[in-house]
Parts: C-alpha cells; sequence; structure tokens
C-alpha cells in the first residue's frame, strides 16, 4: 500500500492588527497663563492709576500747595510704634548714617527731602503734639546739615497766615542721640528744644573738614606728566595733579578761609541753638559752659563730658525721650508714630522707564564706608 503523508494543519489567520486610538491633542495651558499673569498687571495698573487720580483731586479740593508739591516728592504712610491709647501722637523721625543730599533711598529722593517731607506731615497732623528726632550720625555733608538744621528750626517755630495774624503753632523736636551723633550729627541736634544723651554716646567733633588726595608722585613714579590749560591761576584748586610745592600760598590761604568761615557758622549754630533752647527749658535744662569753645576744635566728646558742657540737656536712653517729650508737650500720653516711605507699582514701573540710568548692584561686606567726593567741605566725625 503505497505511503501518503499527512497534509499539514491548516494554517491559523494572522492576528488583526489592532492601532491604537490617535491621542487628543492636549489643550495649552500657555496662553491661559499669559493672559492671567497680564490681566493681573493691568489690574493693578488700573488700581494705581485711580488711587494716584483720586489723591491727586483731593489734592487739589484742598487747595494747599504744599500737598500739590508732595505729588513729586517722597510718598509717606504713617505706621504705629507704640499703641497707648491716646489721640495723641508723637512723631519719630531718625537721622541714620551719613547725612546727604543725593539719592539715599533708590526713589530719587534725598535724605533731606524725605526729612522736610516728615516734618511736613507731622506739621500737617494736629494730633501730632511733638517730634522726636533719633540721631545715629557722623555728621555729613555741610549744605545737608544745614538744611535739616534749619527745617527743624522752621518746625519749631509759629507761623502767620497770609494776613500776618497767628496760624498754626510750633511744635517741639526733642533730640535721642544714639551711639553717635558727631560733627554734622551734632549739628541738626543743636537745633531741638531739649537733647537726651547717653552717657557713653560719642558726639562732638565740632569742625569741618575738606578732603582730598595728591597723586602726583605715583604720576611721576610710573611716568604720567599732566596737562592743564586753565583761564586763571586758581582755576584747578585742589587739584590732586600738583605737587605740593607748586600749590600757591595764596591758595592755600583761599582754601583755608573757606574752612574757618564754615566753622565759625558751625560754632554759631551751636551758640544760637543752645541758648534758645536754655531760653525755654530755663532751669530745667543744660547751658553751654563758659569754656565750651575750647572743645570745639574737632575732638569728640562723651554724653557725660556733653553734659558737662551744656551741649545736651540729659543722660538717658530713647524711654528718658519720650518721657520729655510728654513733659515740653504737656500730656499724660500720647502714640509713637513714625513716617515710612510708601512704595507702590508705579516705583516699580518706573524703574522700567530709566533708560541710561545703571542700576547697580551693591556688595554688602558688613562695612560701609563714607562716600566723600573731593571738592565738598563736611561736618564729619572719621576716625
Amino acid at each position: 500500500m503505497p505511503f501518503s503523508p499527512t497534509p499539514p494543519p491548516p494554517l491559523s489567520p494572522a492576528p488583526p492588527v489592532i492601532t491604537p486610538p490617535a491621542p487628543k491633542p492636549r489643550k495649552s495651558v500657555g496662553w491661559m497663563i499669559t493672559a492671567l499673569i497680564l490681566a493681573v498687571m493691568l489690574g493693578l495698573a488700573g488700581v494705581v492709576i485711580v488711587s494716584q487720580f483720586a489723591l491727586h483731586s483731593l489734592n487739589l479740593g484742598h487747595g494747599s500747595k504744599l500737598a500739590r508739591a508732595r505729588e513729586a516728592g517722597p510718598k509717606l504712610e504713617e505706621c504705629l510704634l507704640e499703641d497707648n491709647d491716646s489721640q495723641n501722637k508723637i512723631a519719630v523721625i531718625t537721622v541714620d548714617g551719613i547725612i546727604t543730599e543725593h539719592e539715599f533711598d533708590g526713589s530719587g529722593n534725598s535724605m533731606v527731602d524725605v526729612i522736610q517731607a516728615q516734618l511736613d506731615r507731622a506739621r500737617d497732623d494736629k494730633h501730632v503734639k511733638a517730634v522726636i528726632l533719633k540721631v545715629d550720625s557722623p555728621g555729613g555733608e555741610v549744605l545737608a546739615s544745614d538744611e535739616i538744621y534749619n527745617a527743624l528750626c522752621a518746625f519749631q517755630e509759629d507761623e502767620a497766615d497770609d494776613y500776618g495774624k497767628p496760624g498754626r503753632k510750633g511744635k517741639p523736636v526733642i533730640c535721642s542721640m544714639g551711639s553717635l551723633a558727631a560733627s554734622g550729627g551734632y549739628y541738626i541736634s543743636s537745633g531741638c528744644r531739649w537733647i537726651v544723651a547717653n552717657e557713653l554716646t560719642i558726639t562732638g567733633s565740632i569742625g569741618v573738614i575738606m578732603h582730598g588726595w595728591n597723586y602726583r608722585g605715583l604720576m611721576d613714579k610710573v611716568g604720567i606728566a599732566p596737562m592743564t590749560f586753565k583761564s586763571g591761576k586758581f582755576k584747578d584748586m585742589l587739584s590732586g595733579e600738583r605737587a605740593p610745592s607748586e600749590i600757591p600760598p595764596e591758595e592755600r590761604a583761599m582754601v583755608q578761609g573757606l574752612i574757618d568761615e564754615t566753622y565759625a557758622k558751625f560754632t554759631n549754630v551751636v551758640a544760637d541753638g543752645r541758648s534758645q533752647a536754655h531760653a525755654l527749658n530755663k532751669k530745667d535744662g543744660a547751658a553751654l559752659a563758659d569754656n565750651w569753645l575750647d572743645y570745639a576744635d574737632g575732638r569728640v566728646v562723651s554724653g557725660s563730658q556733653a553734659l558737662d558742657l551744656g551741649l545736651v540737656d540729659e543722660l538717658g536712653d530713647f524711654d528718658d525721650t519720650v518721657d520729655r517729650a510728654l513733659t515740653i508737650a504737656k500730656l499724660k500720653s500720647a502714640n509713637l508714630i513714625e513716617y515710612r516711605e510708601h512704595y507702590d507699582l508705579s516705583n516699580f514701573l518706573s524703574m522700567f522707564g530709566e533708560s541710561g540710568k545703571a542700576h547697580d548692584i551693591k556688595l554688602d561686606l558688613g562695612v560701609e564706608a563714607p562716600k566723600l567726593r573731593t571738592g565738598l567741605m563736611y561736618f564729619l566725625y572719621q576716625p
């Protein structure tokens, strides 16, 4: 019987190809986030514009030249330092660091601008009965110190209205000296009604300094010769390029004359300020000692020595200053407030509109070196 091969089993059909469903396109949320950010920024900008318009309208309604002038000055808000459940207020104004007329707060305002604005706010508020001036400063520029001194004196003087009749009464300023209130720091303090110092406060340093560098010797070493064309004999006064032997005696005499004139202004300010304060304080305060000018040679003195010389009225701390302010203002209690600069979105946005103005990045090394400029006179204690 012939052999017949077994036929192969039938092939199973190939499994069907299953095509996965196409993924649904994800909705992009980037544009939603961008739109949300833009909406928030536009909303904040709208709030700033409306608030500034309302403030502008309010100031125009008051009809006050001072109120309109403040639109371009420091923006201040009142902050409560100590609540004593009283309608009366004592405003605390701080002078800290080098006294200068140049921008120091990042908003285009100088220390003089801010202090003047704070005094204006304190004068306008009928509930503010006195001001405490906290001074912790080695001094600074002559003109800036003098402007702050004059502002303090004007704040304490009575005003007359447009018809010459008595207007607003002045308010007393009581000084609280910190660790350091020397030179220009004492200059502005001498305009206060009462001065409180700690027994270890460094103060005094009544004097004037003008600082510069003579680098002609270094130029000669590296082979650099100056070329100066001038219209007059003294046009390059205080130049550091000249050898000391090239400085004429007349120039030295003129510079020293400027120093002596400014020093005389300093001593007159101290004498007048302390005499007027003593006339108001009478036996409660301290009068200048007969020999106080012997110590007005640039030296620093302690708070205790300053009291003996009549440069301050009392030894104590800030709490003692508050008590003295209450006594002088004839108050039983008062809230302590201060005026702080207010920053809003307009300050932030203004940074983007300041083309050509560099925004410096500063490295904090823990020590702030005085930035003295050649040619300026300073009421400055510089150890």
